[in-house]
């Protein structure tokens, strides 16, 4: 496949197993691609996550957005982790801010089958909001790996009720494409449901507190 994604990269690196199901492929997006995804990348000043539906952006995201939803790219994954996603409904969704509050522990919602996270970040020097993948959920200094936001690397993991992650507090630029199959068409619009409300509901604080970022 000739695009923005590095899926022979992506073939090339071995699933994790224990103690659970995940992968890290830094520069899955090069460097070329990284420059023209992030100069057509929306322009989101508030914190949270936001449908691709609920922001604007320029013709090179949506060459990637495009990748992402194609057959090539799910048959990767279905290759990779053992499962048939054919059919499966997905969700898109584009963050630009994190807030200090952002990055406690969990596991993701049981809607959830695969995670896809992209980070388009060209640098990261902060210490905190480097995801880090945990063997438990109390405490976030016991990691199986930490990773950077950084340079086109993306992190996918089988959501599970083990699968804990989370990150130390920062607050500014933080920019993160996720992806997600989904158990079925049902939740996937529970969940678009619920980011549409969530992205009026910060729109509207915005508005209300202009001067804050």
């Amino acid at each position: 496949m000739s695009g923005y994604l590095k899926l022979d990269a992506f073939r090339a690196t071995p699933l994790v197993r224990e103690p659970f199901q995940h992968l890290i492929v830094p520069g899955f997006v090069g460097p070329t691609a990284l420059a023209a995804i992030n100069a057509d990348y929306p322009k989101i000043s508030t914190t949270g996550s936001f449908p691709v539906d609920q922001v604007s952006f320029g013709p090179a995201f949506q060459t990637m957005l495009d990748e992402l939803e194609g057959d090539e790219f799910r048959a990767a994954f279905e290759e990779k982790f053992q499962l048939d996603l054919e059919g499966r409904p997905t969700v898109t969704t584009v963050r630009g801010r994190c807030d200090a509050r952002d990055g406690k522990i969990h596991t993701d919602s049981t809607s959830k089958i695969i995670t896809v996270l992209l980070y388009m970040n060209e640098s990261w020097e902060n210490a905190g909001g480097r995801l880090r993948l945990l063997r438990s959920a109390e405490d976030l200094n016991n990691f199986i790996v930490e990773v950077p936001p950084v340079a086109g690397t993306l992190l996918a993991f089988k959501r599970s009720d083990n699968s804990w992650h989370g990150h130390e507090p920062f607050a500014g630029e933080r920019r993160v494409i996720q992806f997600n199959w989904l158990t079925s068409e049902g939740n996937r619009q529970i969940a678009m449901l619920r980011h549409h409300t969530s992205a009026a509901f910060k729109r509207v604080l915005q508005t209300l507190r202009p001067g804050r970022a």
